[in-house]
C-alpha cells in the first residue's frame, strides 16, 4: 500500500501514474523469468543438476558425460541458460533442456 508522502511515477506500459515502489514491485515481477529443466522442474540459483546426455564442450576440448553432476548453478535471466562451474571449464552455459534437477 502507498503511503500519503510517496513518489509516483508515470507507467508508460499501462499509461497510469502509480507509486514508485507498485511500479518496481511491478517491474521486478516482469522481470523474473521461470527456467525448468528437461522433465519440467522448476530451477533455481545454488541448485544441483544432472547431465541427461553426453555434451561436446565447444572451446574447451572436453565431453561432459551423462549423469555428470553440476553443483550449484545460477540462472542468466535467459529462459534457458544456466551459468555453471565445472573443474576445469571456465564460463559453462548450459541450456536448460539437457539437465535435470537432483
Amino acid at each position: 500500500m502507498a503511503s500519503d508522502d510517496e513518489d509516483y511515477v508515470y507507467d508508460e506500459e499501462s499509461g497510469e501514474w502509480m507509486p514508485a515502489s507498485q511500479l518496481a514491485e511491478k517491474q521486478a515481477a516482469a522481470d523474473a523469468v521461470e527456467v525448468r529443466d528437461a522433465v519440467g522442474n522448476r530451477l533455481s540459483d545454488g541448485d544441483q543438476v544432472t547431465l541427461i546426455k553426453d555434451l561436446e564442450v565447444k572451446g574447451a576440448g572436453k565431453t561432459l558425460k551423462q549423469g555428470t553432476l553440476i553443483k550449484s548453478i545460477r540462472l542468466t535471466g535467459d529462459a534457458q541458460e544456466i551459468d555453471c562451474k565445472y573443474p576445469g571449464i571456465k564460463g559453462l552455459v548450459l541450456r536448460a533442456e539437457f539437465v535435470k534437477k537432483r
